[in-house]
């Protein structure tokens, strides 16, 4: 999705939450200046990605569970790369907002994995703490206008930015395993406003108009 597409849902997103554009493009300059590795070109996530069939794998309760689901290129968004790990299945891509476990991400990104890694008005310290310890393939989005070494692919939550990137690069299918739409997170401080961020991804996956979507 390109960006004249995505700004519509962004600017809702925006007044529902009441997040600052602002400060979303000031933290995402921020990634853009200091992430680490080799940056990833459009043609290298095209290459990576076209005519595959994905899995895209949420950080949901029964992840571990539907891992031998797992077909084609693996994408793992945020802390369901350190489930995989463990588990012994190896991300191709992660899309992370560098929350979890990110030590665990840094190292999957040193073994190979490309670090889809995102700045966001509200994650500016995790950014400044670990953007510049990726030693790998890398690409910094933004959820606002890109510009600079920013891109932007569509998509909210790291589940659902995992699968924009896999729509807009051209996956010949897409599969979603540990996605849970109802069950927010324990560990986040507000469970109605993660509840209200699933309710989002719900959203804009449907937008997608995906036949192996439907959710």
């Amino acid at each position: 999705m390109d960006f004249d597409a995505w700004e519509p849902f962004y600017v809702q997103i925006l007044k529902d939450f009441g997040f600052s554009r602002a400060q979303d493009e000031a933290v995402a300059q921020e990634l853009d200046a200091s992430l680490g590795g080799r940056r990833a070109s459009d043609a290298d996530l095209r290459e990576l990605i076209r005519g595959k069939e994905v899995t895209v794998a949420g950080n949901g309760p029964r992840l571990s569970e539907e891992i031998d689901e797992v077909r084609g290129l693996l994408v793992a968004a945020d802390e369901a790369t350190s489930v995989l790990v463990q588990e012994g299945a190896k991300p191709a891509v992660i899309v992370t907002d560098l929350d979890g476990i990110v030590a665990d991400q840094v190292k999957a990104n040193d073994a190979g994995a490309l670090a889809v890694v995102h700045g966001h008005g509200d994650n500016g310290p995790a950014v400044r703490k670990w953007a510049p310890l990726f030693a790998g393939r890398t690409v910094a989005t933004t959820q606002s206008r890109p510009s600079g070494g920013l891109r932007n692919f569509g998509g909210f939550t790291d589940g659902d930015r995992a699968v924009f990137l896999a729509d807009h690069f051209g996956a010949s299918r897409i599969h979603l395993v540990g996605f849970d739409f109802e069950h927010p997170s324990p560990k986040d401080g507000d469970p109605r406003a993660k509840q209200r961020k699933l309710d989002w991804a719900y959203i804009l996956l449907n937008a997608l108009n995906r036949d192996e979507l439907a959710l």
